[in-house]
């Protein structure tokens, strides 16, 4: 008969233990779909802008629709919009590059005010503004309820 001296095989016990509650560790470390959702930066999906002065990436909900929406926009060099607004505020951080920001119906990039990595702006409904990038690329994240709409400043006679 086989006896089993518990005393003995005590380390051994604690490192069988040790190794079952190190893999359930690394288990309990994956992320519940139900609970978290997440996009890595090389999954992000850029879509071009017809003009080509732009890409966009949806992180979060539509813009198209009702509701809170994250997106992530990449102005290309030399490109920029011209006087428009939005039907609601919108948060723009600037996560690279400089963008370039100015306000009002009339059109002039050498009056626009640089916003460097990091500067926070809100655009505020209703208003006119333009805005770009000059001589490098920008990525901005840009959160806003839609739907999110852009009207053109108005012909000025």
């Amino acid at each position: 008969m086989i006896t089993f001296n518990v005393r003995r095989r005590l380390p051994l016990i604690a490192s069988v233990l040790a190794v079952v509650v190190w893999l359930g560790a690394v288990r309990a470390g994956e992320i519940d779909p139900k609970a978290v959702g997440f996009v890595k930066p090389a999954d992000i999906k850029w879509v071009e802008s017809r003009n080509g002065a732009s890409a966009s990436a949806l992180l979060y909900g539509d813009p198209a629709k009702e509701g809170l929406y994250v997106q992530l926009m990449k102005w290309h060099p030399h490109h920029n919009s011209m006087p428009h607004s939005h039907p609601h505020d919108r948060i723009i951080t600037v996560l690279s590059g400089t963008w370039w920001k100015g306000t009002g119906a009339k059109y002039d990039m050498e009056s626009t005010v640089p916003m460097t990595v990091g500067t926070v702006v809100t655009d505020y409904a209703n208003e006119l503004h333009y805005d770009g990038a000059k001589d490098e690329e920008c990525v901005l994240e840009i959160v806003g309820m839609g739907p999110a709409t852009t009207t053109p400043a108005p012909a000025r006679q």
